[in-house]
C-alpha cells in the first residue's frame, strides 16, 4: 500500500497526533490566525513530517486520495466551499469523535450517504447513534506508550484530565468533580481549569510524565467519548477510578484494573482508599497498562486505519484488519 494524500482538519490535536503515526502524508486545512478548526500544522504537539500545513484557500490546487471530515461544518461547508467537484468524488469518510448530544438513543447522524464511509472511535457511540443508511466501521483509540515514563504515585491527590470543565458544565461532570474534590484532594488540569481553582492546560507530550506523580486519574464525566487521557493514563500505568457509563464501563475492569461505578460516593470511598494504600495504586494501574496496551495499542490503531483506508480507496491493506478494523454496525 502507497502511503496516501489525506485531506483533513486539526478537530482534535491529540488525536490527529496518533492518526498521523499511520504511513501516510496529512494534509491539515488551514485559515490565516489558526482560528478553531483551521489551525493546520500548529501547537505544541511533535509533529512528524507527513503533517503538512495547507491553506484552505490552496486545496482545490493539490490532489488527494481521501478526505478526512471531522466534524459537521467541514461536511456542509467546506466541502461545497473549497473542495473541487471532483475532489468531492474522491473516497470521503467522517470520522464521528461524539456521542449523539440531542438525544441519546433517537439522533440521526447528519450524515447520511451511502457513499461516506463513518467511523465511530468507539463501539458505544456507534451502538448509541442512528447511522441511517451510511456504512459504519469502528476504529477504537490508539495511544503511543511513553518511553521512559513510568508511574511513580508519589503525591496523594488524584488528577483530573479535561479542558472548559467550567463551561462545559453536567456533561463532563462538573457537579461530580466539585462533590468529590470536597472529599478527596483533587488537581484539574486542562485548557481553562482555572476557572475551577485548577493549574491550566499541560502540554500534550509533557502530559504523561506530570500524570506520574499523582496517585490516581479521577474521570467524573457521565456522557461522551472515551477520552484519550484516560487511555494516557493507563498506558504509564496510573490507576484510574471513574463513573461506569459510555465506554468506560468495558475499558476498566473493576477491582482490577481501577474502579467503576455509577455511584458518586462509592467512588469517593474507592479514592480515598487508593490515598492510604499506595502499593494497591500500583497494582491496580499495572493491570490497566497491561489492558491498554493490549486495547489500545498504537500498532493495532494504525493496522485498522490502513485497512480502512485500502478499503475506501481500493488498495489491498498491508495485513488483515483487527477485530475492530471492519466490524459493521447496524442502524439502530
Amino acid at each position: 500500500m502507497r502511503p496516501l494524500n489525506i485531506l483533513t482538519w486539526h478537530t482534535h490535536g491529540s488525536y490527529l497526533h496518533y492518526l498521523s503515526q499511520a504511513p501516510h502524508r496529512f494534509y491539515v486545512a488551514s485559515k490565516p490566525g489558526r482560528p478553531p478548526g483551521y489551525g493546520g500544522r500548529c501547537g505544541h504537539i511533535p509533529w512528524g513530517d507527513n503533517v503538512i500545513d495547507m491553506p484552505i484557500d490552496q486545496i482545490e490546487n493539490h490532489q488527494f486520495d481521501c478526505i478526512i471530515f471531522q466534524d459537521d461544518h467541514q461536511y456542509f461547508h467546506d466541502q461545497f466551499a473549497f473542495l473541487t467537484p471532483a475532489q468531492r468524488r474522491l473516497p470521503r469518510i467522517y470520522l464521528e469523535h461524539d456521542t449523539p448530544r440531542e438525544h441519546p438513543t433517537d439522533m440521526r447522524h447528519p450524515v447520511d450517504a451511502a457513499d461516506v464511509l463513518l467511523v465511530h472511535v468507539t463501539p458505544f457511540n456507534a451502538l448509541m447513534w442512528d447511522n441511517g443508511r451510511t456504512p459504519v466501521r469502528i476504529i477504537e483509540h490508539g495511544v503511543i506508550a511513553p518511553e521512559g515514563v513510568i508511574y511513580r504515585g508519589g503525591h496523594a491527590l488524584g488528577l483530573v484530565v479535561i479542558n472548559h470543565l467550567a463551561q462545559r458544565g453536567r456533561r463532563l461532570g462538573k457537579d461530580v468533580f466539585t462533590a468529590a474534590r470536597a472529599q478527596v484532594p483533587l488537581e484539574l488540569v486542562g485548557m481553562d481549569a482555572q476557572a475551577l481553582g485548577g493549574l491550566g492546560e499541560i502540554e500534550h507530550a509533557q502530559l504523561p510524565a506530570f500524570m506520574a506523580d499523582y496517585r490516581f486519574f479521577f474521570n467524573p464525566i457521565r456522557y461522551t467519548s472515551l477520552g484519550l487521557a484516560v487511555i494516557e493514563a493507563m498506558m504509564i500505568g496510573m490507576p484510574v477510578v471513574a463513573l461506569a457509563t459510555t465506554e468506560m464501563a468495558t475499558v476498566i475492569e473493576n477491582g482490577k484494573s481501577g474502579y467503576v461505578d455509577t455511584d458518586v460516593d462509592a467512588l469517593i470511598e474507592k479514592m480515598q482508599e487508593l490515598l492510604r494504600y499506595p502499593a494497591l495504586a500500583h497494582q491496580l494501574g499495572e493491570q490497566g497498562r497491561r489492558r491498554a496496551l493490549a486495547r489500545f495499542g498504537i500498532r493495532r490503531f494504525v493496522d485498522d486505519w490502513n485497512a480502512v483506508l485500502a478499503d475506501v480507496t481500493g488498495m489491498a491493506p498491508p495485513r488483515p484488519a483487527s477485530r475492530t478494523a471492519c466490524r459493521r454496525y447496524p442502524s439502530c
